[in-house]
């Protein structure tokens, strides 16, 4: 038996789809703290990041777009573009910023989870593909998800 040959196999028929991620480094401090629970609540809740001086992280953040890979430029979108975007929307407005102080962090918990949603929220608006998924790690421990998609339901 000989090996399925694959030098010469065509294109699908559609359209290939892929997906591109890009990682953008920012600094940002918050403090962990609910104005719904009384001061002992959020010591509990929150431990050392209920510090009323805040602390800060080193983020990294990875955006995830797809879309269908354009046949001229063999790309998913142009890069230039997307970073510009994250120039814009992601790093201008994040970077060496306390996210408490943020009118998007007001009446909202600063929790990487919620500054996540966040980001994929702004990142949603990127017209040059589609968003896929943000990922936000705050330490080497800890990194958050998000796709846009309910996936949870408390019960």
């Amino acid at each position: 038996m000989t090996a399925p040959r694959t030098s010469n196999i065509p294109w699908p028929s559609t359209t290939p789809q892929a997906y591109l991620s890009r990682r953008y480094h920012l600094c940002a401090s918050h403090r962990l703290h609910s104005e719904a629970y009384t001061v002992e609540q959020n010591q509990s809740t929150y431990g050392k990041c209920n510090n009323p001086h805040g602390h800060g992280h080193n983020y990294v953040i990875e955006i995830t777009v797809g879309g269908p890979v354009d046949a001229t430029t063999g790309m998913v979108c142009d890069l230039g573009e997307l970073e510009a975007f994250a120039q814009t929307n992601l790093l201008d407005r994040f970077d060496q910023m306390n996210l408490n102080m943020l009118d998007t962090f007001r009446d909202v918990v600063s929790t990487t989870e919620n500054f996540t949603i966040e980001i994929h929220r702004v990142f949603a608006g990127f017209s040059g593909a589609k968003l896929t998924r943000v990922r936000v790690e705050e330490t080497s421990n800890n990194s958050f998800e998000y796709t846009g998609r309910m996936q949870f339901q408390k019960g």
